[in-house]
Formats: structure tokens, sequence, C-alpha cells
């Protein structure tokens, strides 16, 4: 007995298989060898007699065929059962013989419900169960005859179960490439959604360390000369205002992005190098005495993207030189070559410059977001202490054609730094 389980609409397909295997078979029986074979000399030469087919014999038939509505529920018991009464009750009629529709669905029904291994020892039993009927007593030649087209028709059978394995074999892998490929959607897509999630957070990272930093700088400054100098007290203030404004504006426009899921809303792009001179008064205004050269860089000939990207890693470096160096002097250098662009940061301070020495501060985010930067545009990003002190960034991204590894478009590389 199989385990499988039988709907109603099971059974009635194997119901309509038993009777359809019976019909055929009583058609068989009832056009005798007398009709097809009319001449009497011949008939006897065969040993063939003109016979009418008897009840018995569409009762044999039924034990070979009725058996089937259980197939798939006991494929041996059945298979067996109808083999032994095939061969068994073959020897009983003159004349005529016996259907062999019973065991061909039979063994039909092993190739496809069971293994490789019993398909073979069925069909090897069906082999010799045809080979042992002696099909009514008739001659050598009509035997011969008989048992070469029923073995044909029970190899036709299996094949036709191999075929009908080989169709389920295939459209079940072709149901689990499909499940498969959807995974694989899945996880790339929870995969692009991890590193959004990442991108954003080194944008907010960006925005809020340095401009809350300046607010802090200009705040701090404010409260200093509110009493002795309230002008530059209020001057203060204003900028700490400005900045602040500044800083809610762009995380505004990223949320308005995130919000509509269009990158192409209409929001205000990050400035690129143009603003590296807010970095430097940024500086000064922190105290630190800062130099900028873009004397050597050819802003016309860098794409869009890069120059924001390279923008943003001077303004996460600039942030973490007042957050951490102590520095006192400090550099801003971008120059480009027609290949690459470069872009050094330069403090004499005490050589940390936030994660350079592990500072727990940073989160991971400062020197971590600058080398994803870079290497997301196909460039490279050195950080490290000098010798004699103070620390220094040297960012360097191709400035030819896109890197394949950033993006598909312009427009997605724009994506990555819009607000």
């Amino acid at each position: 007995m199989h385990n499988k389980e039988m709907t109603p609409r099971d059974w009635a397909i194997d119901v309509a298989v038993a009777v359809v295997a019976f019909a055929f078979g009583a058609v068989q029986l009832m056009v005798s060898a007398s009709l097809i074979l009319p001449d009497e000399t011949l008939r006897r030469m065969l040993g063939i007699e003109a016979v009418v087919p008897a009840i018995s014999s569409f009762i044999a038939l039924a034990l070979t065929t009725f058996p089937l509505v259980a197939r798939r529920k006991s494929p041996w018991l059945v298979f067996v059962f109808t083999l032994v009464v095939f061969v068994g009750l073959q020897n009983t009629f003159h004349g005529s013989t016996l259907a062999v529709f019973g065991p061909m669905v039979a063994l039909f029904t092993i190739v496809v419900e069971c293994s490789r291994v019993e398909m073979a020892i069925a069909c090897v039993a069906s082999a010799l169960g045809l080979a042992a009927a002696t099909y009514g007593g008739t001659s050598a030649a009509l035997w011969f005859w008989a048992y070469v087209q029923n073995l044909v028709l029970m190899a036709a059978s299996a094949l036709g179960g191999l075929a009908v394995c080989a169709h389920r074999d295939s459209v079940r892998a072709t149901e689990q490439r499909a499940e498969e490929a959807e995974r694989t959607r899945e996880e790339v897509a929870a995969r692009r959604v991890e590193e959004e999630r990442v991108r954003i957070a080194r944008e907010v990272h960006d925005i809020t360390a340095h401009s809350l930093s300046a607010v802090s700088i200009q705040t701090a400054a404010a409260e200093r000369l509110i009493e002795r100098d309230p002008a530059a007290a209020k001057e203060a203030v204003s900028l700490a205002h400005k900045t602040a404004k500044e800083a809610l504006e762009e995380i505004r426009a990223m949320i308005g992005v995130l919000r509509t899921g269009d990158s192409s809303a209409e929001t205000t792009p990050t400035e690129g190098t143009a603003r590296l001179v807010d970095l430097a008064d940024y500086l000064r205004e922190a105290g630190v005495a800062a130099t900028l050269d873009v004397s050597g860089y050819d802003r016309e000939a860098t794409p869009a993207f890069i120059d924001i990207a390279l923008f943003g890693i001077a303004r996460e470096a600039t942030t973490n030189i007042v957050r951490h160096a102590h520095a006192r002097n400090a550099s801003i250098v971008l120059e480009s070559d027609g290949v690459k662009a470069t872009l050094t940061v330069q403090d004499d301070g005490d050589g940390s410059l936030g994660a350079a020495k592990g500072a727990p501060s940073t989160g991971g985010h400062g020197i971590d977001g600058m080398k994803e930067r870079a290497k997301l545009l196909g460039g490279t990003l050195d950080a490290g202490p000098l010798p004699g002190g103070g620390f220094r960034i040297r960012a360097s991204i191709p400035v030819g054609d896109a890197p394949s590894g950033f993006g598909t478009s312009r427009g997605e590389g724009e994506s990555h730094e819009r607000r």
C-alpha cells in the first residue's frame, strides 16, 4: 500500500481508466480471429477455431481491468494480480485471447509511482509472465506473434510512464528554478534595501555631524561674547541659525525623496566642491587655521557625482578635524589631471582624526563612510597619521567613465547624493 492521498477526483479518474480498459478488451474479444482470418484452411493451419466469446471470457477480462481502480493506492498489488490473472486465464480460451490492457496500465502505474529499481523488476516480471502464457494452445507461430505483440505493448506502456516521469521532473525543475529566481529577487531586494539604509545613515551622519558641530562652535562663541561683545554674539547666533536651517532643509529634502520613493523628485541637489570654501570657513570658525587650494582642479571636466562625492569626503574629514584632532592648522588640496581627481585633507593635530584610533564616538561612520564613497566610484582612500604628528586623508577617484560598480546611470549616481 502507498500512503498516497487520493482525492475524489483521483478515484473518479482511476474508475474511468478501468472502465475504458475493459471496453477496449471487450472489443478485442468480440473481434474474433475468425473475422480477421476468414479462410478456414488458414485458420486450421494456425490452430484457430472460430468461436463466440463466452461470458466467462468477459469475467476474466474484468478481473484484469477492474482492479485498476486501486492502481495508485496499491500499484504493486494491482500489477501482480492483473498479470497473474492474465497469464493464468489465457489458456482457458480457444480462438481468442485476453487483451493485455490491464497489465499494461498496471505497469504504467509502477513506472510513474515507484522507483526505477521497482520499474526494472516489474518489466522483467512482465516479460517472463508473457512468455509463460500459452495463448489457448495455439501453434508456435501464433504464440510467438502474440507474445511479441503483447511484449511491445507492455514496453510502450513502460516508455509512456517514463515520458510522464520526465515531464513531471521537467515541470518540477521549472518550478524550482522559478522559486529560486523569486528567492534571488527577494535577496537582491533585501540587499538593496540594506545598502540604501547604510547610504541614508551615512548621509544623515554627514549632514548632522557637520552642521551640529558648526552650530555648537557658533553658539559657544556667542556664549563667550554675549556680555562683552553683544554684536559679535548676535552674529554668531545668526550663523548658527543659518547653519541649522540649511541642515534642516537638506534633511527635509532627503525625507521628501524617501516619502515619494522617487529619486527624481524636486529636491535641491547637494552642491559639490564649489562649497569647499565653506568648509575652510568652518575650520577657521573652530579656531583652526585653514588653507584651501583648488587651483589644480578642473571642475568642468569632472562628473557631477564625483564632484559631489569629493565634497562629501572633505566635509566628513573637516568635521573630524574639529571634533577630534585638536589641530591648529589644516589644509585642503584638490587637484585633477584628466585621469583622476585627488583630494588631500591634512592637519597637525594629535593624529586621531576620529576613527583612526578607533574612537568610539565615530561609530564607524567616519573613515569607513569616506572609504565607502571612494570605493563606490572605483577609487581609493588612504587615511593615517603622519610622521611627527598630524593626520592625512587622501582620496583618489577616476574621472573617466563611471565604474560598473557605481549604479547603472548618471541618474542613479546622482540619487546617491541627493538630499
